[in-house]
């Protein structure tokens, strides 16, 4: 019971012990003992002031206890580090971003996210449950290898998993964590995907894809019912190798025309015909350029070809697996921004769901949504068995 309660509270569903009770479907009395011992734990606060002014008993109001312990979540991506630490209901802290090291071999680049958050938790004096990373690769389960690693050559087959659990093992996490620290890393994406399910612009759907250009790249996701869809190795929905354009720009992968390689933010300046900055984050560069699509012609048609192509890959993607939802985040939120109705318009003209109007596209609401999603698993053992917190 106290597995269930802390999920619902974790994801903003029951704001109240009412709440709670029925969505439990147990009596006041029991919702009470379970909420006084997630209070017990140092998991929420139970505000003794009753919420409510309507008809009907009033009832306290339950919340995340901003003093609870916390996870590491980090995030490796394109061209740089970032890390923060992580609370229930999906509260970061303001991220902390770091260029990447100046070997990009895996092991020291684990070293340098590790020992970055090694220093957030001796900085804190909340309790520190977990490591948690987030990569732009897929990363195989159970097993936890990376392949295709092509951002920065690693080899196939590097066993991630096992380097980062070496390298956080190492580092010193001060007296309040949990000693050893346990582990988790996934692809990006995917922990993008159910940080929107739970806390941001997913909350209601059952059958959520979500689609991110990062800094380079393409990645996505399903989340189904709350699970995530990561197929029979962890590799499910790599749609960034979708060919939308046979004749296009070559992709990392060896083939052409990839959405990885059509609709990320080096496509984007290359349609423009434009460099970018090398000494500045070409994310930013990029989301720049799409804001810019209002007053300059250039980078409007920039826009619209890179939308095109997004939207023939959106629509091949709904056509397979009819989402009831389609999230967009990092540049393609810009995108989608910059100009709603042509996307929307092209995936409704090549796919038969977005024909009839059941594919809402919205753009993604989290800030920070790869780290959101290395913190929830994170956090995943704890909210199985909101008593393992206690060690």
């Amino acid at each position: 019971m106290l597995g269930p309660a802390l999920q619902l509270i974790h994801t903003g569903q029951t704001p109240t012990r009412s709440a709670l009770t029925r969505a439990l479907d147990v009596t006041r009395a029991t919702a009470g003992a379970v909420t006084a011992e997630l209070e017990a734990l140092g998991l929420i606060t139970v505000d003794s002031r009753p919420a409510g002014g309507g008809r009907g008993r009033p009832s306290h109001r339950l919340a995340i206890d901003p003093a609870g312990p916390v996870v590491i979540a980090g995030q490796i991506h394109a061209d740089g580090l970032s890390v923060t630490l992580a609370g229930l209901g999906g509260l970061l802290d303001p991220p902390v971003h770091l260029p990447l090291p100046a070997a990009t071999d895996p092991v020291r680049m684990l070293r340098a996210v590790a020992e970055a958050g090694a220093e957030l938790a001796r900085g804190t004096a909340r309790r520190c449950l977990g490591a948690a990373l987030a990569l732009p690769n897929p990363v195989t389960e159970p097993d936890g290898t990376a392949l295709a690693a092509l951002h920065f050559a690693w080899p196939s087959g590097t066993p991630v998993a096992d380097l980062y659990d070496v390298e956080v093992g190492r580092a010193d996490h001060g007296p309040r964590a949990f000693d050893p620290l346990p582990t988790s890393i996934a692809n990006d994406a995917n922990l993008a995907a159910l940080a929107e399910y739970r806390h941001g612009a997913g909350r209601g759907a059952r059958h959520l894809l979500l689609v991110t250009s990062g800094h380079r790249g393409v990645g996505g996701a399903l989340v189904i019912d709350g699970r995530l869809h990561t197929g029979s190795a962890g590799l499910a929905l790599e749609v960034g190798h979708l060919t939308v354009d046979p004749q296009g720009r070559p992709c990392q992968c060896g083939n052409r025309g990839c959405l990885n390689s059509e609709t990320d933010p080096d496509a984007l300046f290359a349609a423009a015909g434009l460099t970018p900055d090398p000494d500045r984050p070409l994310l930013d560069q990029a989301r720049a350029l799409c804001r810019s699509a209002a007053e300059d012609e250039r980078a409007r048609a920039a826009v619209e070809h890179v939308i095109d192509r997004l939207g023939l890959g959106l629509a091949g993607v709904a056509n397979i697996l009819n989402p009831d939802r389609v999230v967009l985040s990092g540049l393609h939120l810009d995108l989608l921004e910059a100009a709603p109705d042509r996307l929307r318009a092209v995936v409704a003209e090549r796919s038969l769901w977005g024909r009839s109007g059941r594919v809402p596209i919205v753009g993604a609401e989290l800030a920070h949504s790869a780290l959101a999603g290395a913190a929830e698993m994170g956090w995943r053992p704890y909210l199985a068995d909101p008593q393992s917190v206690q060690g």
